[in-house]
């Protein structure tokens, strides 16, 4: 069997539904959920439906780790029998030790052409710019080139989001510039975003409702007049209000592609059930 020129490796973090992770041949390195004295590989020990059902109910609260780099090295060694180069596009090092321990493993493959990207972003920001990555490979690009897509696109990729409860941001030591927002109003819905890798406040609205309708007013402003625009709407255990939050981006905004992807437990361990988002980016 000959060998691919290039892989795209992402981790389970960029909640890229199966069939396109599928399609395009990439490659996910699973984070890891530690809960109720286990060690669990996101998406594939714990899967999504029973992560979210378990957890309003459970005394222990999940925490989360990345791979160590040994892990990451034999993720890497796996692809490298199959392709002869391999690009590499992970969590932002602000959220997660996982490109550390990417740099690590890289190191330990020596003159292996692999290129390591930080995404500054996480969920569906991340998977966006894996599935351009994986795209760019598929049509004949080198590894350097497919790179440099990737990096093009991490300052244009935004990811917005509501979550129910700055609760399990809390907990989980990820809330970034958002920590001001606990203790000032309990009935608070804030509107979050990632900027240049971190968790910051955008809004605080009173309902969940309304700062939906913020985060569609944000949408339009920022997207008016701009072409080839490639979105995603995550959710967590929220299909429902994700379809329709896709139904009106369709109508409104209409986006040459649209995916839905579930936020899967290593980050529902720190946003929590109901978080809804869009992520995006113009070509």
């Amino acid at each position: 069997m000959s060998k691919k020129k290039v892989a795209v490796i992402i981790d389970s973090t960029a909640n890229l539904p199966a069939e396109l992770v599928q399609q395009y041949g990439i490659h996910v390195v699973p984070q890891i959920v530690n809960w109720e004295g286990q060690s669990l590989l996101d998406g594939i020990d714990l899967k999504t439906e029973e992560f979210y059902q378990k957890l309003p109910m459970t005394k222990s609260n999940p925490t989360t780790s990345q791979p160590s780099a040994g892990e990451f090295l034999e993720h890497f060694q796996k692809v490298a029998a199959t392709a002869d180069s391999i690009v590499g596009i992970f969590i932002s090092e602000f959220l997660s030790g996982t490109l550390s321990s990417a740099r690590t493993a890289k190191e330990m493959m020596g003159d292996y052409p692999l290129e390591i990207v930080d995404s500054r972003s996480a969920s569906m920001g991340l998977g966006l710019i894996g599935l351009a990555a994986a795209k760019a490979a598929a049509e004949g690009k080198d590894y350097q080139e497919v790179a440099a897509i990737a990096r093009a696109l991490v300052p244009k990729t935004r990811v917005m989001f509501v979550v129910d409860t700055l609760d399990y941001l809390h907990r989980g030591g990820r809330i970034g510039g958002a920590k001001r927002l606990i203790g000032s109003v309990l009935s608070v819905k804030p509107l979050l975003h990632l900027e240049n890798g971190k968790i910051e406040p955008l809004a605080s609205v009173r309902t969940k409702k309304k700062a939906l309708q913020h985060l569609m007013d944000v949408l339009k402003q920022e997207t008016s007049g701009k072409s080839g625009l490639q979105m995603a709407v995550l959710h967590a255990a929220a299909p429902v209000e994700a379809n329709d939050i896709a139904a009106q981006l369709r109508t409104e905004l209409k986006p040459d592609s649209l995916i839905i992807g579930e936020i899967s437990p290593v980050i529902g361990t720190h946003v929590g059930p109901g978080t809804l988002g869009v992520a995006y980016y113009a070509a």
